[in-house]
C-alpha cells in the first residue's frame, strides 16, 4: 500500500469519527431522531460518498451519477451529515434536525434535500427502487452504479426477497446492496424477534453473490465493493459486520439507543468517546 492509500484510509477513518459526533450533536439538539443506527453505518457512507461514489453537489441531478438509497431511512441524520460534509447544504443546517420548518426531516425526503436520491422510510422497499434504477441504466445506456444500504432488521421484510429473486433473474450487476449487520433493531436482538439464520447462505441461495465484510474498517469496506463492481452478470451483496451504537460504549448493541432521547450526562460522556466537546 502507498502512502496516498495510506493518507486515504486515515482520512476516511477520521471522517467517519467525525461523523458520529456530528449525528451526536444533532440528535442531540433535536431530543429525537435514530442514533444506533446512524452510528452502526458510518465507515459505510463515508465510503460510498468520499471515496467510491460519483456525484456532483453542484449538480445533484446530474444524469450519470452514481445513485444511494437509504432504505434504512432512520439512518437520515448520518446521511445528513455525510451530505452535508460532501457539499450538498450547509454544515450549520444540520442543527436544524427535526425542528418545526427545517428540511431535515425524521426520514430522507427527496423534494426537500439535494442528493437524497429517494425518500425512504418504510422499511423492505429500498432494494426494490434500487432495482429499478440499476434496470434503467442499463435499458439507457448509462455506466451509473446504484447502492443500496439495508438493515438487518429489514431483511424480515418479504419484499425484500421478492426484490432480490428479481435481481438474480435479470442479471442485475450494477446495483450493490449493503446489509449493515449490526443485529439489533428497534425492539431488540434480531435473532429474538425474527431469526436471519446464515445470512450469506440465505442471499446466495437467492443466487447473488456474498461478500462479508468489517463494516467498521474502511479498507475492508473499500475492498468489498471493488470486488462487487468486478463481478458480472451476478448481483453481488456485501454483508459489512458492524455494531448498533458503535464508538459510543454505553450505546453499543442496546437497542434502547435505536431511537432514545440524549440527556445531557450521556451526550457530554459520548462526546468525550469520540473524542469532540459538548456544545450547549
Amino acid at each position: 500500500m502507498d502512502s496516498k492509500t495510506d493518507d486515504h484510509i486515515l482520512y476516511l477513518t477520521k471522517l467517519s469519527r467525525y461523523f458520529r459526533r456530528q449525528v451526536i450533536k444533532m440528535v442531540y439538539k433535536a431530543q429525537s431522531g435514530h442514533i444506533g443506527g446512524s452510528l452502526s453505518c458510518a465507515e459505510i457512507l463515508t465510503v460510498l460518498y468520499f471515496s467510491e461514489m460519483r456525484v456532483d453537489p453542484a449538480n445533484s441531478h446530474w444524469e450519470d451519477r452514481d445513485r444511494f438509497v437509504a432504505s434504512k431511512g432512520h439512518c437520515a441524520p448520518m446521511l445528513y451529515a455525510v451530505l452535508a460534509k460532501r457539499g450538498f447544504f450547509p454544515e450549520e443546517e444540520l442543527l436544524t434536525l427535526r425542528t418545526l420548518g427545517s428540511r431535515l426531516q425524521g426520514h430522507p425526503n427527496m423534494s426537500t434535500i439535494k442528493g437524497v436520491d429517494i425518500s425512504t422510510g418504510s422499511l423492505g422497499m429500498g432494494l426494490s427502487v434500487g432495482l429499478g434504477m440499476a434496470i434503467s441504466a442499463r435499458l439507457l445506456g448509462k455506466g451509473f452504479y446504484t447502492y443500496v444500504l439495508m438493515g438487518d432488521g429489514e431483511l424480515q421484510e418479504g419484499q425484500v426477497w421478492e426484490s432480490a429473486m428479481s435481481a438474480s433473474k435479470f442479471c442485475v450487476d450494477n446495483c450493490i446492496a449493503i446489509v449493515d449487520h449490526n443485529k439489533v433493531q428497534l425492539d431488540g436482538k434480531v435473532d429474538d424477534i425474527m431469526p436471519l439464520g446464515d445470512l450469506a447462505l440465505k442471499w446466495r441461495s437467492f443466487g447473488w453473490n456474498v461478500i462479508e465484510a468489517d463494516g467498521h474498517d474502511v479498507q475492508d469496506m473499500l475492498k468489498a465493493i471493488n470486488h462487487a463492481k468486478s463481478v458480472k452478470k451476478t448481483p453481488s451483496v456485501i454483508i459489512a459486520d458492524t455494531v448498533k451504537g458503535k464508538g459510543v460504549s454505553f450505546m453499543e448493541n442496546n437497542h434502547k439507543w435505536h431511537g432514545a432521547v440524549i440527556g445531557k450526562d450521556d451526550y457530554e460522556s459520548a462526546m468525550r468517546e469520540l473524542g469532540g466537546e459538548a456544545d450547549d
